[in-house]
Parts: structure tokens; sequence; C-alpha cells
């Protein structure tokens, strides 16, 4: 069984930084790719970031490039990707979810698997 598990949100004054970790397990990931959505309350999921499970050709959302940073776990077995997000802003308040794909894609329609989600909020 797939599972994609998200940890390491919480709350988060602006300017602050948090790493978001999803740990993979179920079936082999190496030809995957890894994506970051999040979805503000009352809006649409939103692409964030994504990275070939090789570590290669990674991509952000105009919104947080520069203050994003997407990585894979440097330890293959461990089957981690994280999302470092540094220069936090009130907009990145959002349930960030994991998500599973074949192609480096900013449409969610493109990824099979999905997370539960973790909350990040960013609030003075």
């Amino acid at each position: 069984q797939v599972q994609l598990v998200e940890s390491g949100g919480g709350l988060v004054q602006p300017g602050g930084s948090l790493r978001l970790s999803c740990a993979a397990s179920g079936r082999s990931f190496s030809t995957y790719v890894m994506g970051w959505f999040r979805q503000a309350p009352g809006k649409e999921r939103e692409f964030v970031s994504a990275i070939r499970w090789s570590g290669e050709s990674s991509r952000y959302a105009d919104s947080v490039k520069g203050r994003f940073t997407i990585s894979m776990s440097g330890d293959i077995a461990r089957n981690t990707v994280y999302l470092y997000m540094n220069s936090l802003k009130l907009e990145d308040t959002a349930v960030y979810y994991c998500a599973a794909g074949r192609v480096v894609a900013a449409t969610d329609a493109q990824y099979d698997y999905w997370g539960q989600g973790t909350q990040v909020t960013v609030s003075s």
C-alpha cells in the first residue's frame, strides 16, 4: 500500500522558516517525481514545487522561488522529500500536500499518489 506521510508543519512568524518532510513507502519511487502542493482556505489547491526522485529537474511556483527549496534525502533508503521554506509570508498559510507522479508538472492531475497534508500557519 502506497503511503505518503507529511510532517513538519506548524505555526511560525512572518520571516521564519520551516522544513516539511514527506516519507514515501509502499513501492519503488525511483522513476517518480515528488511534488508539493498547497491549499489555503477558500482557494484551490496550487502547485508549489516538484523534483525528480534522482534529485534533478526541480521546478518552483513563481510565488515561492528564492524562498523555498525542494530536495531529496541524501540517503536514498530514507525515501524522503523535503521542502525547506524560508522568509515565510502570511500568504504561505495553507495545508501542504506531498504528491508522487510521473512528470515534473504543476497540475495536480499529473500526480497519482497524495498524502493527507500538514498545516502551515504563518502568523504574528
